[in-house]
């Protein structure tokens, strides 16, 4: 049996990256015959230093330990015929790992869906961040067999490096994001966002919005933002809600409304509309800034909606929390662009070919 090893940073179902560009494709390349094995290096209690602790000690510890468990993960590495590496082996500048496999002519698969070579730094992290380097992947492609990416923006980049990249979207598991029918109508519309601590400033981007929808419809709308628990605003008189993953289908389909505003940057042009296809998968019309994949997922006004400015978020946003039909049509059309075009059926096939293709002969 052929075996494979996702080098990855987060443990399985934890990361919406890893998740959505190769987790949700084990069952299937398992049944295909083929072995998947994901070596990570944070755990719960990392994740919680790493991204809400301004503790440099810790910080540093967990980047000790992150050597030594990739140290124990590469020391068998020649029982496998395949490694795909997602974004980096390790969150330093290091490209010591990455080195050391190339030297074995292991083929390396290497997959991202952001534009990592742009500087993006979280505010917990900005005294550690000389620790990085946004331009390692400019080191790390020659040593790749294969670059997988999410959008034509980010091959784009990797060509200039290594011209042996296939564009693969990031991908709904549409057998289990589906519509529920609610049990109880409202009258109040929920305008939904799904992201997390680091991007909540995206959210934030048109609050000016947001005030003035609930000066024109006073309590017939509601704003819910799931993903960061400890977010609260006032002026919108809303709590984050957390994250849980079994109740991830659910928590979508409590939204009347999804949004997905981003800023029009370099590194937002690298993002794969993952949010957005998340909402139009349960049948929820979406609303996207228009910038990057963005444009290429939504046909504006027939399976979703591009805004370009506040008063274009302000007038759709008005039209769709008015219209219950148009919500409905429009998040039909959304489901059935993501079962056609970002569906995990969809590219399955896809990952298994490419993975067989350009594994070890043994």
């Amino acid at each position: 049996m052929k075996k494979i090893l996702f080098l990855a940073h987060h443990r399985i179902d934890r990361s919406p990256g890893q998740r959505y560009r190769f987790e949700q494709f084990f069952d299937y390349l398992e049944l295909k015959g083929i072995q998947c094995f994901l070596a990570n290096i944070i755990n719960e209690e990392d994740e919680k230093a790493l991204y809400h602790s301004k503790n440099i000690l810790k910080k540093i510890k967990i980047g000790l330990n992150s050597y030594k468990r990739r140290w124990i993960h590469t020391s068998e590495i020649d029982q496998y015929d395949l490694i795909v590496i997602y974004r980096e082996v390790l969150p330093t500048k290091s490209i010591y790992f990455e080195k050391y496999i190339a030297k074995k002519n292991i083929p390396i698969v290497y997959d991202f869906d952001d534009a990592i070579w742009v500087k993006d730094v979280s505010e917990v992290n900005k005294k550690i961040s000389f620790l990085k380097d946004e331009k390692k992947i400019e080191k790390i492609l020659p040593l790749c067999k294969h670059i997988t990416c999410g959008n034509e923006y980010l091959a784009s980049f990797a060509r200039k490096i290594n011209s042996n990249v296939t564009i693969i979207p990031s991908t709904v598991d549409t057998d289990l994001y589906q519509p529920i029918i609610k049990s109880s109508k409202s009258d109040v519309v929920k305008i939904g966002w799904v992201g997390s601590h680091t991007t909540v400033k995206h959210f934030e981007m048109i609050k000016d919005v947001y005030l003035e929808l609930n000066k024109n419809f006073n309590k017939r709308i509601e704003f819910i933002l799931i993903g960061d628990e400890n977010y609260h605003n006032k002026e919108l008189g809303i709590k984050g809600i957390k994250w849980e993953n079994k109740k991830e289908v659910e928590l979508f389909n409590s939204f009347d409304i999804g949004i997905m505003p981003i800023p029009n940057n370099e590194w937002s042009k690298g993002k794969c509309g993952m949010k957005g296809l998340l909402y139009m998968s349960v049948g929820i019309p979406t609303v996207m800034s228009a910038v990057g994949m963005n444009k290429k997922i939504i046909q504006n006004g027939k399976n979703g909606f591009l805004a370009n400015s506040s008063a274009d978020w302000l007038d759709i946003l008005t039209k769709l929390i008015m219209d219950e039909t148009l919500r409905k049509k429009v998040g039909m059309m959304g489901r059935k662009s993501v079962e056609e075009k970002y569906s995990k059926n969809v590219v399955k096939e896809t990952y298994y070919n490419l993975y067989t293709s350009l594994m070890k002969k043994s």
